[in-house]
């Protein structure tokens, strides 16, 4: 089946025609499809009676052009160049040649966005969607400019195939087309699908037999947070770097630093009087430990933890939680009446909620998981937060740092 046709192309002629036209002068040129002997082979070998019919069939045509007694030699031998004749024999010669590559819809590992991505923002509204699909999105991005330029690009239009000169190309934003455009990376083994919408807009597919080393280089040194009309996605900032934190905190570090890189989930809870640091010390962890590592850092608040499930493409992923007392409350409590945000932290801690979105098809198969809360005071905290097998390292902050 031609790749990238639509079934609407042929409503109006005289709109395709001037679309057409339009394709050529934005830059594409006509793909012609190459006699290939392997594949020809091939037909022999596995198709001859249809290579025979269909041989027969335009040879057939070819002389009903030649022999007609009512026009003249020179007459009939024009007709060879009629529409109707060249139709057949564009037919068989699709029917000889290879169609042009095409993706590979087997691969295991697909990720798409749609671009761009508007939603307003406000303090009344905590748009998670909006601000994890902006960060799909950068993702792409990030891969298409890793990625360069690409080996080929094509799309079908009009019944036709067409190329673009990739010596011509300069972004993905600025290739106009009226249809699917299609794009291969051999080196990487990666193919890009870009369907085109009304108002610009575009869903963009990227389809390789292993996407993940792509995405770690991408979400390098990535940041999220989710914290009202403050959302957005950006890089890794700590204002504090761990060598200035008392000597003991510098310890605990390295400890916590050594899990990290022994555990493929850790979940971590320090605790203290206001102003003793806390938050600086997530902000320095994630930067001069997590970052180096390859983990995307998401700091959630209060209606962000409730709602959150981590992306299930990203290989490392580190969760800062802060004022957890505020959040995971004793469900015995008065306070704690009348919210999720304790099970939803409690199901995060356990790995069911993290491991039933990778159990789904999720892009990386050994993924890390690290959680770093913060607390005033752990009397409010709902017993179970503390249990074995949830929190694996707590520490009392008592200097004060601010």
């Amino acid at each position: 089946m031609p790749f990238g046709y639509f079934g609407n192309n042929e409503e109006n002629y005289s709109q395709n025609n001037q679309q057409s036209k339009g394709l050529l002068g934005a830059g594409w040129r006509p793909l012609s499809r190459q006699f290939n002997l392997e594949y020809f082979w091939h037909l022999v070998w596995n198709d001859n009676n249809e290579l025979t019919q269909k041989t027969a069939d335009v040879i057939s045509d070819l002389a009903n052009a030649l022999g007609r007694n009512e026009y003249t030699w020179w007459a009939n031998i024009l007709n060879l160049f009629s529409d109707n004749v060249k139709y057949e024999v564009d037919v068989f010669w699709n029917y000889l040649t290879p169609e042009p590559s095409m993706p590979d819809y087997r691969f295991k590992d697909v990720l798409t966005t749609e671009t761009p991505i508007n939603q307003a923002v406000s303090r009344d509204s905590i748009p998670i969607d909006y601000v994890l699909n902006r960060l799909q999105e950068t993702t792409v991005k990030k891969i298409l400019e890793i990625l360069g330029r690409p080996d080929i690009i094509t799309q079908y239009f009009m019944e036709r195939y067409y190329y673009y000169p990739v010596s011509q190309f300069s972004s993905w934003e600025r290739l106009e087309t009226p249809g699917t455009i299609y794009a291969y990376w051999s080196k990487y083994q990666v193919w890009l699908q870009i369907e085109s919408y009304e108002k610009g807009r575009r869903w963009y597919s990227l389809m390789a037999k292993d996407l993940a080393p792509l995405i770690n280089k991408a979400t390098y040194n990535l940041a999220v947070i989710l914290s009202g009309y403050k959302s957005r996605v950006g890089q890794v900032n700590s204002l504090f770097p761990i060598r200035s934190f008392p000597g003991d905190i510098q310890s605990f570090t390295d400890k916590v630093q050594q899990e990290i890189i022994d555990q493929s989930q850790l979940a971590v809870l320090i605790h203290g009087e206001p102003g003793t640091g806390k938050t600086a010390w997530t902000q320095a962890v994630a930067k001069e430990i997590l970052m180096p590592l390859g983990f995307v850092i998401f700091i959630l608040d209060h209606d962000a933890v409730e709602n959150f499930i981590p992306p299930s493409y990203l290989e490392r992923i580190c969760l800062i939680i802060n004022e957890a007392d505020n959040l995971a409350q004793d469900r015995g409590s008065t306070a704690a009446q009348g919210n999720t945000r304790t099970e939803h932290i409690l199901s995060l801690l356990d790995g069911t909620l993290y491991q039933s979105v990778i159990e789904e098809g999720g892009i990386q198969q050994q993924q890390k998981f690290v959680v770093l809360l913060t607390c005033n005071t752990t009397e409010r905290l709902d017993p179970a937060m503390l249990r074995k097998g949830r929190i694996d390292l707590m520490y009392e902050f008592n200097h004060k740092f601010v």
